[in-house]
């Protein structure tokens, strides 16, 4: 991993190509639009209680400046809306890990001095993590950054579309002990939606496949979904308390 170098958007200019014509009709608007409301989407349901929970949870990485998050994107080619097959790359990391135990995310993480860009070190991530053959993608668009604290390093969403079926599992065990799929008919169905709070804070997350998708990862999912259309009517105004939503999960976050 890096080391605290520092980078701008010139820097990136090297990057792995990002190509939104390839992507299927359903997922063209998302492709095509960079600015999607994306950054203002999560910066409003991070908050600076949201960053003390993260903090609660691991902290935030020393001397990291720039991340990148892969936001794959799988489903029906031919199809003009949303498929009934369309889902998203998810990992659940590792309980025993000592940053964000337990917690679900899009693989991802620094980008290195040896990266090329938010997109190189997307794909380089999403290997290391779940096996992913890079080739076998198309990256679409990088989104706006975003901050996964009010006061933390800026994260590079990289969206893209998996053309060719590539099948992922758990490339490493240090890392995350789950990697799927997640039905985005099940994340948006009304019953798998939910907001959590904790200690004067609140945001959107999601259940699937027995896990709680909480804090960065489903405020940037909620932004996508909302961006691109998707969304589904459902109760965002009750507010469940995040540790009994967690008790009931398979994440087995630690809290330090």
């Amino acid at each position: 991993m890096g080391q605290g170098s520092s980078y701008s958007h010139s820097s990136f200019k090297h990057d792995v190509a990002v190509n939104p014509e390839r992507a299927p009709e359903w997922l063209s608007p998302l492709a095509r639009h960079r600015d999607i409301g994306a950054e203002s989407a999560v910066s409003r349901h991070l908050s600076a209680r949201s960053a003390a929970v993260t903090s609660a949870n691991g902290g935030a990485i020393p001397g990291a400046k720039h991340a990148a998050v892969l936001m794959l994107f799988s489903g029906a080619r031919g199809s003009a809306s949303l498929p009934e097959d369309a889902g998203i790359l998810l990992t659940h990391r590792t309980p025993t890990m000592r940053t964000h135990s337990g917690q679900m995310a899009f693989p991802g993480g620094r980008i290195d001095p040896g990266d090329r860009g938010p997109v190189d070190a997307a794909l380089r991530e999403a290997w290391e993590e779940t096996g992913l053959d890079a080739d076998a993608v198309t990256p679409l668009a990088t989104l706006d950054m975003v901050s996964v604290r009010s006061n933390g390093y800026p994260v590079h969403p990289v969206v893209a579309y998996n053309h060719s079926g590539a099948k992922t599992w758990v490339a490493s065990e240090d890392e995350t002990d789950d990697v799927f799929v997640a039905s985005l008919e099940e994340l948006l169905a009304p019953e798998s939606r939910l907001t959590v709070g904790w200690g004067g804070w609140s945001g959107p997350a999601f259940r699937t496949n027995g896990y709680l998708v909480w804090g960065f990862t489903a405020a940037l999912l909620a932004g996508v979904f909302t961006a691109s259309g998707w969304d589904i009517p459902w109760h965002s105004e009750r507010i469940y308390d995040l540790e009994d939503a967690l008790a009931q999960s398979r994440n087995r976050e630690r809290h330090d």
